[in-house]
Order: C-alpha cells, then sequence, then structure tokens
C-alpha cells in the first residue's frame, strides 16, 4: 500500500525483534501512554493532508496530474510539508537527499529533484511491502529513486525506540526529510535521525515533519542544545507543523552534549509520564495549541524590535554603526537572502538580529528623498505573499512581503501610503 491509497486510521503494523529489557518496554509504553494522553490534538491533526486548492497548485508546480497523490491525510506528510521540500529543493538543488520515512514525500522531492539539479533521493523505510510497492509507483511515475528497505533493529546510544539500520549513506548530505519512524515506537524516536547530522554539507538543511507535536517539540529543544551550528525554527505552517533546520557554513558540526550515551532510567522516567498523565492539559498550554495557518505577529513584533535596535545605536556615540556588507557571505552564512534595493537607496547599517531560533538581518536604509528606514529580512512564514500586507506597531507603519522563503518588513514614520509605496518598490510583484 502506498500513498496513492488510502491509509487506515493506525499506521502500518511492524514485525518487532525479540526483546527481553522488559524495563526498556515498559517506559516505551508509558511514554506512549503518556504522549498520548496529552497530545491526543495533535496526532488528531495530523490525519489532515491539508487544503484540495493548495494540494492541486503543488501538484501544477511540480507538472504532475492531480490524482497523482489522490489520498492525503490520515499518517502521510500534509501538503504544508510537502511544499516544504519543494522549496529547499528548488533553493538547495541538492546532490543528495536523505529520506526517512517514504511515501508521499518521495514522489514530491523526486519530482523537484528531477525539475532542479536531477540530485539524488535516497529513501528508507521500516516496511519491507511498502518500499517495494512505492518503489513500483515511482517508477510509474518515470521516477528513478534509491530506496531501501531498513527495518528497526537499531538502538541509538543518545535516543530512545528503535531505529533504521541504514547503510551505504552518501558522505555529504544536503537535505535530510524527517517523517519517521512513526510516534507508536516512541514519542522521541525521531531524535535519533541526528546521527546523520554530522554529514550535512555547508547549507544543508533539516526538515522534521509533525513537529508540532510534544514529543517532537522536546526533540527540537534537544536538538538546539546539541547542534549548536544549526538554526532550528518551527514553521507553524500546513496542518502539522514543520521543524527547519539550517546549518550555517562554519565548521562541521559537533554535538555539544555532555551525556556520556544514554541513560534513561526506564522506569524512573515511567513514574514522570505518569505525572505528565495528571498534567497534560497543562503541557499542552504550555506547548500551544496545534497549529493553524502561520500568522505574521512574531515576524513584525522581531521587525519592529530590530528598528528599535537600530535607532537606538545610532543615537549611541559609543555603537559603531557599518554600512560594509557582503550579500553572498550573509546567504552562505546564515540562509538569508537580502533584497535588491531600488537605485539611489543608500545603506548605513547592517547588523545580525537574535530571533528566538535563527538570526535575522536589520538594516536602516535612507531614499533618495532623505527617508530614513528600517528593512528586517528573516526566513519566516507570514500571510503576505509577494505582494505587500502592511501592519502598526508603536504608531509606525510596518509593510512587509514574502518572496520564496523569505519574509521582508519595511518600516518606518512616514505615512502608510508611503510605506506600502516605498515597500512596492522592492516586492516582486508589487
Amino acid at each position: 500500500m502506498t500513498s496513492r491509497n488510502l491509509t487506515g486510521l493506525l499506521p502500518l503494523s511492524e514485525t518487532r525483534p525479540v526483546d527481553s529489557d522488559l524495563p526498556r518496554r515498559l517506559s516505551d509504553m508509558a511514554w506512549r501512554i503518556g504522549f498520548g494522553a496529552i497530545g491526543w490534538p495533535w496526532l488528531l491533526a495530523s490525519l489532515s493532508g491539508g487544503r484540495k486548492a493548495d494540494k492541486r497548485a503543488l501538484l501544477d508546480e511540480l507538472d504532475l496530474p492531480h490524482d497523482a497523490l489522490p489520498h492525503l491525510g490520515s499518517w502521510k506528510a500534509d501538503v504544508g510539508f510537502l511544499r516544504h521540500i519543494v522549496r529547499e529543493i528548488a533553493r538547495l538543488r541538492p546532490a543528495h537527499v536523505v529520506e526517512l520515512g517514504a511515501g508521499a514525500s518521495s514522489l514530491i522531492a523526486a519530482r523537484a529533484l528531477q525539475l532542479h539539479g536531477n540530485g539524488r533521493l535516497h529513501s528508507f523505510d521500516q516496511h519491507g511491502g511498502f518500499v517495494d510497492a512505492t518503489r513500483q509507483w515511482l517508477a510509474d511515475n518515470a521516477l528513478d529513486v534509491d530506496i531501501r528497505h531498513a527495518p528497526l533493529t537499531h538502538e541509538s546510544a543518545d535516543w530512545p525506540g528503535r531505529w533504521y539500520a541504514i547503510d551505504r549513506l552518501p558522505e555529504q548530505i544536503d537535505l535530510i526529510i524527517i517523517d519517521g519512524p512513526p510516534w507508536s515506537v516512541h514519542p522521541l524516536v525521531r531524535g535519533a535521525a541526528d546521527s546523520l547530522f554530522s554529514r550535512l554539507s555547508p547549507n544543508g538543511v533539516v526538515l522534521l515533519d509533525d513537529a508540532a507535536r510534544p514529543g517532537e517539540r522536546l526533540v527540537a529543544r534537544r536538538w538546539r542544545q546539541r547542534w549548536p551550528h544549526i538554526d532550528f525554527r518551527l514553521m507553524k505552517d500546513g496542518t502539522k507543523g514543520t521543524l527547519v533546520g539550517r546549518r550555517r557554513d562554519t565548521r562541521l558540526p559537533v554535538a555539544n552534549d555532555n551525556e556520556d550515551g544514554r541513560n534513561w532510567r526506564h522506569l524512573g522516567r515511567a513514574a514522570a509520564i505518569a505525572a505528565l498523565i495528571a498534567t497534560g492539559w497543562v503541557a499542552r498550554g504550555e506547548m500551544g495549541e496545534f497549529p493553524q495557518a502561520a500568522q505574521a505577529n512574531s515576524f513584525i513584533d522581531e521587525a519592529a524590535a530590530s528598528r528599535r535596535a537600530g535607532l537606538l545605536r545610532q543615537s549611541m556615540s559609543s555603537q559603531v554603526e557599518t554600512a560594509t556588507f557582503d550579500a553572498r557571505e550573509i546567504e552562505k552564512s546564515t540562509g538569508i537572502v537580502l533584497p535588491v534595493l531600488p537605485a539611489g537607496w543608500r545603506v548605513t547599517d547592517v547588523q545580525l538580529f537574535p530571533t528566538p531560533d535563527s538570526s535575522a538581518i536589520a538594516m536602516s536604509v535612507t531614499t533618495p528623498q532623505g527617508e530614513p528606514l528600517s528593512l528586517f529580512a528573516d526566513r519566516a512564514e507570514t500571510p503576505a505573499e509577494a505582494t505587500p500586507l502592511m501592519a502598526r506597531r508603536a504608531g509606525e507603519t510596518i509593510a512587509y512581503w514574502e518572496e520564496g522563503a523569505m519574509a521582508y518588513a519595511l518600516s518606518g514614520k512616514g505615512d502608510a501610503r508611503r510605506i506600502m509605496q516605498l515597500a512596492g518598490a522592492i516586492a516582486p510583484d508589487a
């Protein structure tokens, strides 16, 4: 059964290895029960595949027939996650993509690679029959993929649950797509995907599906600690959320976790999970509702904060402003693509601006008419597209728009119509 078919409510069953470690089995079961108790809203959200109109638009972009993916939803990737895959492949033009968990994402990734650089997709799944059927499905669509059966027989030294028996990986990986194993193995099992992070190429990207679920949020928190050279951000588009990690091109990432291997204290953790059940909805409130359509509030607030910081820096004689910057170096190190400014605009200051998950770019610019403005650039999802939308913060106007994976905000004290007009001079389709 491939993703051209309708899947059932529960994940595919799997053959489990013989395991005499009773404490470990009891601990894993306690984790599943505990996270099931607090995480069922996210699990229900996992069953949605997204809007049909969005799916049609995605298939049109890839020049695939509308019946190429007749059934999303259930436990398959949703349209939001699939769109992230297409965006990153179009941007990176990767030579090697590794996918954990085959299915709908395999078709989309393989077709995107065919259109953007003809790189190679290496896909792994724990179900042998599913792998065979998916290989044939992809071949029916004229797609050649290195898809292999990888049973869940390995055990990570740092993460709970059984992990894929993977062999013959590329020495360097440009994009890692993580959509497996299922949470029913263990709520934190996907954390073991970080065993591949040391193979990430400079500016390589990690995409984690179902990232709004409580288990994946805990995984993301630990990844941020272990891999400081990868900037992780939760994107709340789609129905399930996507964690996007971008490796900065500095040096090979080295995990900075000081733990000596794994010490899960299985039965003790089981007791902790019992406490989670008792306080489950408190945890749900802490982690947030399952994702709705992405909102611009956090991006706009960050843009407004960067403007305040820039104005404060300009007023302090001890703070050094710099108008010198290398757009290519910025993109290489941060993944931020700066827009082309209109002729006559002058840059007076460029600074890195820290956000909760990564670094953005804050610029101070002046128009030929002497109007001081602030331009903020980050990789973010907003309701805007290429045509700017308007927001207000602290009496100032902020015009914001998107171009590809980038979001931009132009802010200033001028008349709102004037700020929108100036933003239109930068935005691609204003």
